[in-house]
């Protein structure tokens, strides 16, 4: 995304609707959101701009002491496990996770077409292994880190779907429940060569 946003970038996201983060801004400020990944284009008419869970986690930031500075810790990104110097949870992150999924929700009742939160929408389709992993993370499980066991996601090559792998049956059972009440349909699978079980998760659509 190439660095934090502008200082009028920030002023048009600190502006948006609390409720509905409903945006702003000249065409050319919303579009350079769009862009970013800061802010999605509504399909339908009016085609208004509302912030993305991204730009939620950017309007809840205080802003930087030094404009030239980012923000601690960036745009949030969810935790697919396996990245290289993560640090523990904490609060701070327990409260970037909790809004990121709240503004999910609120981009599920904006853009499913009859506003529906209990099932994934079309950002979350084309974004497909974040989109599982903030749905695990924001339920509590832990993603795998250098030294300690925990859930895995990862792309797959047939479309829509995602594999989820975790450390031992139970907690493989304990991550298809959260995606299954997150809106994704979950199966059992297991590796012919490795026999290792994981998940196959796709979004469902209705």
């Amino acid at each position: 995304m190439g660095g934090p946003p502008s200082a009028a970038q920030r002023r048009v996201i600190e502006g948006a609707d609390p409720e509905t983060g409903r945006l702003r801004g000249t065409e050319t400020q919303l579009a350079a959101l769009v862009r970013r990944g800061l802010a999605f284009r509504h399909p339908r008419p009016p085609h208004d701009h509302f912030l993305t869970p991204a730009g939620q986690r950017i309007r809840e930031q205080e802003p930087p002491a030094n404009p030239e500075t980012p923000a601690s810790g960036g745009v949030f990104s969810a935790r697919v496990g396996g990245e290289e110097g993560t640090a523990a949870s904490g609060p701070a992150r327990l409260r970037e996770v909790r809004g990121a999924w709240q503004g999910l929700l609120e981009m599920r009742r904006m853009t499913n077409r009859d506003g529906a939160t209990d099932r994934p929408c079309a950002w979350e389709r084309g974004h497909l292994v974040r989109a599982a992993a903030l749905a695990l993370e924001a339920a509590g499980h832990q993603p795998e880190g250098a030294e300690t066991p925990g859930y895995r996601v990862r792309a797959t090559p047939q479309p829509e779907a995602v594999a989820v792998y975790a450390p031992g049956e139970k907690a493989l059972r304990a991550c298809a429940t959260t995606l299954e009440e997150a809106g994704w349909q979950p199966g059992v699978c297991t590796e012919p060569r490795t026999r290792v079980r994981y998940l196959l998760a796709s979004p469902r659509r209705v």
